[in-house]
């Protein structure tokens, strides 16, 4: 495709998209029509690094050739079987899953998303305690169904859609006084991210993670960890609560878990009760495709040593980091590969900057650049992608030298 064409048929679909979609999401201009490894191509024929990996899912990359060839294959054999069956790669993806969980945590729902997952962790929660009630932390986020959405803290997301379901309440991410405050004999479940992708790559020490996990065992709750976003090797570890050495009830996965086909799934401790019959479902949850290409992922991340990669690239990019200049960076926050940027001026402008310049990035909040490469980007990839977020970074504190008011 030349480039002629290439723009041509960008300005066709993204007329196309801006006539007939619902206008929820905020589009950055880009087509967006090929992808291999750590890079995408626009329509153009443009290329970008890509450090947001679709919203965190895309570990092994784009076009994976074991996630291609387990897709191709098991489309070829069957694509959809209901949980009212059994299934060969069902099967084996539940037997799998087991082996990366904690001791005593093996059993699996299966579903299409890390917010569904966060939806049936809840509603286990409160099926197997009895209670209603759930704590949540402040800044975390856990999806924008309404289950998942009453979790969440954002006010912006949050009141458009009041009421939310009731029964929750949020206290400080970090605060085992507030944690003890909240939990009660009412309470169900704490619910809480190990590291807060949306809020900011923020974490806690372990001692804190040991607090509530010994809160809920004695006052008869459970323990919710959210490991959407980290995941499968996101951290530097399998799970981020295994830094902690953690044994959660429920732990709820999405994202990676596929590595870019939808799918979600929540680990089930001994803690919860048994799931009665008929009590929760999903049409395609655990369907042989999605479960195939889940096996394919896992497979690939333990053969070529993505986990430990995963280190590596926080590593990297601390060392990178760590000199951009203290009147535009607040601080720089590193969990694996996942990398916030933390700002005194706001994040949109210089995301634009890296777009143009070649970098897919993502926000978090208003003043949070965060990155979130695929595990198999090389080291002279990241180090051009972090070249050319030193250099966004260092042009808006020319502008702020200058009294230039874009910056901000």
């Amino acid at each position: 495709m030349n480039t002629t064409t290439g723009t041509r048929l960008a300005a066709s679909s993204t007329a196309i998209e801006e006539r007939h979609a619902c206008g929820a999401y905020a589009k950055r201009g880009v087509a967006i029509v090929k992808g291999s490894g750590a890079r995408v191509w626009d329509a153009g024929g443009r290329q970008y690094i890509d450090c947001s990996s679709g919203h965190g899912v895309a570990t092994l990359g784009h076009a994976h050739p074991d996630l291609v060839e387990a897709i191709s294959s098991q489309a070829r054999l069957l694509i959809t079987c209901p949980e009212t069956y059994f299934n060969d790669r069902r099967a084996a993806l539940l037997e799998r899953l087991a082996r990366l969980m904690p001791d005593g945590v093996d059993r699996f729902f299966l579903c299409n998303s890390g917010a569904e997952a966060v939806e049936a962790a809840i509603k286990f929660a409160r099926l197997s305690t009895g209670r209603t009630e759930i704590v949540a932390m402040r800044r975390g986020f856990h999806g924008r169904t309404l289950g998942a959405l009453s979790a969440t803290w954002n006010p912006a997301y949050r009141e458009p859609f009041e009421p939310l379901v009731p029964g929750f309440r949020h206290v400080a991410f970090g605060d085992v006084d507030a944690v003890s405050a909240a939990v009660d004999g009412r309470t169900a479940a704490v619910i809480v991210e190990i590291v807060q992708g949306e809020g900011g790559v923020r974490t806690q020490p372990t001692p804190y993670f040991k607090a509530v996990a010994e809160l809920c065992a004695s006052r008869g709750a459970l323990l919710i960890v959210d490991e959407v976003q980290t995941g499968f090797g996101r951290t530097g570890r399998w799970f981020a609560f295994e830094h902690h050495a953690l044994t959660p009830d429920l732990v709820c996965m999405g994202k990676a878990i596929a590595g870019g086909v939808p799918m979600g799934a929540v680990g089930i401790g001994p803690r919860v009760g048994r799931i009665p019959t008929g009590s929760h479902g999903s049409t395609f949850g655990g369907n042989p495709l999605a479960c195939a290409a889940a096996l394919a992922a896992i497979e690939a991340c333990e053969r070529d040593g993505l986990v430990s990669r995963a280190a590596e690239i926080g590593e990297r990019a601390r060392m990178r980091l760590e000199g951009l200049p203290a009147r535009v960076v607040r601080e720089v926050r590193v969990s694996g590969a996942m990398i916030g940027i933390e700002l005194r001026v706001r994040a949109t402008p210089l995301l634009a900057a890296l777009l143009a310049r070649g970098v897919l990035a993502l926000p978090a909040g208003n003043t949070v650049l965060r990155l979130l490469p695929p595990l198999v980007i090389s080291d002279d990839e990241l180090d051009r992608a972090l070249d050319l977020v030193e250099a966004v970074i260092c042009e808006a504190a020319s502008l702020l030298d200058t009294g230039v008011g874009g910056a901000s």
